[in-house]
């Protein structure tokens, strides 16, 4: 590859980027001015992003007017799963695109009546690499690993973890049969970003559940 074309694909990324975060600043603002909570989960496949927004939502509904925007490449399985406990879900498939990004976002608001809604959960694509290229204009990210992805899986991803508010550990109803040492997971997470709050939670049993809403939404 020539350095041309390495500069073309370099000013290409850059202007990506930047149409990105002007929408989503545009989005952000949105959401602020229709007083709406907006929060982004991000996570690897298997971490447990929906099981732990259908255990939100099921302590939440009475309070709160809900929407979901979940991100998949192709199905709407999750969609499907959440919007049995009775919140209104949007799906978005990215088809090759490994992540949401700020447009996807902007043109789902668009046409969607705001005023019927106080709470904005975005359940962004399975991986813990792409998102951190792309913010929405949530007013919070909340990034999710498991124990079951073992104990390096933040040492490895750090740029997600700099970039989010709040870092849940998933699944430690199976610390008994895991040989994983959460403890390196918090310090390690702790080292990468000092003012994230980290909350060990079971999607199962609902441990911390409470917790993290308190975290998140008030």
């Amino acid at each position: 590859m020539s350095e041309k074309e390495i500069s073309n694909i370099i000013e290409l990324n850059e202007d990506l980027i930047e149409n990105n975060e002007r929408l989503a600043n545009q989005n952000r603002n949105l959401f602020k001015k229709k007083n709406i909570k907006s929060i982004d989960f991000v996570g690897a496949i298997g971490a447990g992003k929906t099981a732990v927004i259908e255990s939100i939502v099921k302590r939440i509904l009475k309070d709160y007017r809900i929407l979901v925007i979940n991100g998949d490449v192709t199905s709407r399985i999750d969609a499907d799963r959440i919007e049995k406990h009775g919140v209104k879900t949007i799906q978005v498939n990215t088809g090759r695109e490994c992540a949401l990004n700020s447009y996807h976002i902007s043109q789902v608001i668009k046409n969607y009546d705001l005023n019927e809604i106080d709470l904005l959960f975005i359940e962004n694509v399975g991986n813990l690499i792409c998102p951190s290229d792309f913010i929405l204009g949530a007013e919070k990210r909340v990034v999710i690993v498991s124990i079951t992805e073992g104990e390096w899986v933040i040492e490895k991803h750090p740029m997600l973890f700099k970039m989010s508010d709040v870092a849940v550990i998933n699944k430690i109803d199976l610390i008994d049969v895991m040989d994983v040492n959460i403890d390196k997971m918090v310090n390690d997470a702790k080292k990468i970003n000092p003012n994230l709050k980290i909350i060990k939670t079971s999607a199962i049993t609902g441990e911390n559940i409470s917790e993290l809403i308190k975290e998140i939404i008030n």
